[in-house]
């Protein structure tokens, strides 16, 4: 028996023999002949057993790491990470750099334009559009396609986010596709009786940002709101830069009872942005702010809908639905990079829409001593016709469709899955969680124009999947706050419309690929043995199979094919200690720290000379480190910066030709700081600056074949918020 619970029944035993002794002396001092002395019959006390679960979630543990239990998601034995956004200054213009500080691994490939966001992790695919990595808001993905086209165009504010939970390994059995990690932002609610309250915030800085966001929220008996509304705009540090975004995010929620929550979340997000094109090494080093298409630009617009109902049925059932819709478009103009100042003669108007609903249900049940059991379904279909066109005005608006069609396709998706997952409470403080999800995919492409270029005829074709995935994690509790976690999980990559059908090359697909496939092996320790003390260190080991790579035919046409193998193992740490944790004024000093050392290696390839080679975008370091001093509504102050060693930009590990020059084989690695600060004037009234890029370092994350995409310099920004 533990200290913790001998302590614990030995105050109830306390508490027992305490009422007794005072009830005895009670009645010893009634006056006699009154009411109190006729004689008393005795009453049997039952005797009261005190129990302390071992497993307690605590606030100190759950500052750095999602609950063991979180809802009806389990996530005990996995390695998870929580980034508080309400700990460190507030971010502005959506800083990624700073939004995932605190994230270790997680690889943020800066570019200058918001149209798309792009997050690595582990070596596992380019980051292009963070197509490897599943991102969900509240649960729901807002990936453009969850299936066939899994890039991120679209995120949220970090204003209207309370925090991120970023979940490895078993996120491929909680979540679904992708085989690590899941990435989630848990918007911002009003708090319980919480009287109407807002603010606005008003920011400028370089490059001429001006970045504004307001909210209005409260509770008026059983019904919360909040609404918002943001608006970032930037020239740019490159020519044809420039960018506007504007979000509105709208929340009703309504609590008939303590155990009931049915809520409303309305998201619509537009975003424009300049597309300042690549450039060379050698136009890099002379005049990283040249861009070689002055007339390109880029738009993406998404509107969304999410139904929640939660209930508590008591005995330990818990539900939790989300049913939703979304329609995105991704529309582009763009033409040939100007030579010697002649500008091309035609340009490409390109337009991709996604129509999808689904919808997420889970059941929990709570038994035992601290054992969970969760079952549930994912349901998901879009449609997403892609289209192009030629003109030749330059300048086209983004709803100008009157040249030659040049593109079009009639693509769906499809998406099943039905999981179940339990976590036993063994003798010993161990504790086991097996779990399935057994998964089905339909994609299909269906071409009524293709580009003049293709000789092939038109295609139609579908790829149809099962897939069985499985998962065991173990592990013990220990000492003060400490636990061992380990856990083998199965993941998987879709077949998405460019593996069904590319438009883009002459090579009629022989078999349909198969799915990229991941074993993940992770095991580690963390803790919170002393306050203010945190600590995570873990090793892990993923085999992918099935990579997709490119196979060149010949000088015009390549095939994408499931051809390589990967092997990426490394170690995570992370380690956090605030120095006035134990004091009680609200004042925190804290330093943190986090490392990834990663070793990736092709292990099999149809590809001459691949095996032995490092995969693109697998640094072997990976460092964020940083220091705030804070108190609570007072001030909040931060230094924090993100090292990154060299990696190659594609798996082949060669350099590229471009039109000015080359592209080294490998991205240099590159340091950077950033300095942020808020501080109350009044309890109404609150300053906020700070400085990105702080030594203005010039580098690069982002290396293509036909150029380079320059990461911002030192920004500068200033502002007020204002509430009421």
């Amino acid at each position: 028996m533990s200290k913790r619970r001998s302590a614990l029944l030995g105050l109830g035993a306390l508490a027992i023999c305490t009422s007794a002794a005072q009830a005895q002396s009670t009645a010893s001092s009634d006056k006699p002949g009154g009411p109190a002395s006729k004689p008393r019959r005795a009453v049997a006390v039952s005797p009261v057993q005190v129990t302390a679960s071992k497993h307690d979630d605590t606030p100190a543990k759950l500052d750095h790491i999602m609950a063991e239990v979180a809802g009806t998601k389990i996530t005990v034995t996995k390695k998870t990470n929580v980034t508080k956004l309400d700990q460190q200054p507030t971010v502005v213009a959506n800083d990624l750099q700073q939004v995932f500080v605190h994230s270790p691994g997680v690889l943020v490939s800066e570019q200058q334009t918001p149209t798309q966001v792009n997050l690595g992790y582990r070596g596992l695919g380019n980051p292009q559009a963070s197509g490897y990595v599943l991102v969900l808001q509240d649960g729901v993905p807002i990936t453009t396609d969850w299936i066939g086209s899994p890039t991120l165009n679209y995120l949220p504010l970090p204003q209207g986010i309370s925090q991120v939970e970023e979940l490895r390994g078993g996120s491929s059995l909680t979540y679904g596709p992708d085989a690590t990690p899941a990435i989630n932002f848990v918007s911002k609610r009003p708090k319980p009786g919480e009287p109407l309250t807002g603010y606005s915030e008003q920011v400028g800085g370089s490059d001429g940002l001006y970045s504004t966001y307001n909210v209005i929220e409260g509770t008026r008996g059983p019904f919360e709101f909040r609404t918002s509304f943001g608006y970032v705009h930037s020239d740019g540090e490159r020519q044809n830069a420039q960018s506007d975004v504007r979000q509105g995010d709208l929340y009703i929620g309504y609590r008939p009872d303590a155990q009931q929550l049915w809520a409303l979340d309305l998201h619509a997000y537009d975003a424009r942005a300049g597309d300042p094109g690549r450039i060379g090494y050698a136009q890099f080093k002379r005049d990283p702010s040249f861009s070689p298409t002055p007339d390109n630009e880029d738009w993406v617009s998404r509107y969304s809908a999410v139904l929640t109902h939660e209930r508590d049925f008591g005995d330990g059932w818990h539900f939790e639905g989300k049913a939703f819709i979304a329609y995105q478009d991704l529309a582009s103009r763009s033409a040939a990079d100007d030579v010697a100042g002649v500008a091309p003669a035609t340009t490409t108007l390109q337009d991709q829409l996604y129509r999808s609903e689904g919808a997420d249900l889970r059941l929990r049940k709570r038994y035992g001593k601290g054992d969970a059991f969760t079952v549930g379904v994912d349901i998901y279909h879009d449609d997403a016709p892609f289209r192009q066109w030629i003109g030749d005005d330059l300048l086209a608006p983004r709803d100008d469709h009157d040249g030659t069609a040049r593109l079009r396709q009639a693509r769906s998706s499809n998406y099943e899955s039905i999981f179940a997952e339990n976590v036993w409470r063994l003798p010993y403080r161990f504790h086991l969680v097996p779990s399935v999800r057994l998964e089905h995919e339909e994609v299909s492409v269906d071409e009524s124009i293709i580009p003049p270029t293709l000789t092939r005829p038109l295609l139609n074709a579908n790829a149809n999947r099962n897939v069985p995935l499985f998962g065991i994690g173990v592990g013990n509790d220990f000492g003060r706050q400490n636990e061992t976690y380990f856990s083998v999980t199965q993941g998987w990559r879709p077949i998405g419309f460019l593996d069904v059908a590319s438009p883009f090359t002459n090579t009629l697909p022989r078999n349909l690929s198969d799915p990229s496939k991941s074993v993940t092996y992770e095991g580690g320790v963390h803790g919170t043995p002393l306050t203010g003390l945190f600590y995570d260190a873990d090793l892990f080991w993923i085999d992918l199979d099935n990579r997709i790579e490119t196979i060149a035919l010949n000088n015009i046409d390549t095939l994408d094919q499931n051809t390589g193998d990967t092997r990426n193992r490394g170690f995570e740490g992370e380690i956090s200690y605030d120095f006035l944790a134990a004091h009680p004024d609200g004042r925190h000093f804290s330093v943190f720290a986090n490392l990834q050392l990663l070793d990736a290696r092709f292990t099999h390839s149809d590809l001459l000379g691949q095996v032995g080679k490092t995969p693109a975008y697998a640094p072997h370091a990976l460092g964020k480190y940083g220091v705030t001093w804070r108190e609570d509504h007072r001030y909040s102050v931060s230094l924090t910066g993100v090292s990154v060693s060299s990696q190659f930009f594609q798996d082949s590990d060669q350099s590229a030709n471009t039109g000015d020059g080359f592209v080294p084989a490998k991205i240099p690695g590159y340091t950077v700081l950033d300095i942020a600060g808020d501080w109350y004037l009044t309890g109404k009234v609150r300053l906020l600056g700070g400085v990105s890029n702080l030594g203005d370092v010039r580098y690069y994350s982002r290396a293509f074949q036909d150029g380079i995409e320059p990461a911002p310099g030192r920004t500068v920004y200033g502002g007020v918020a204002l509430g009421f």
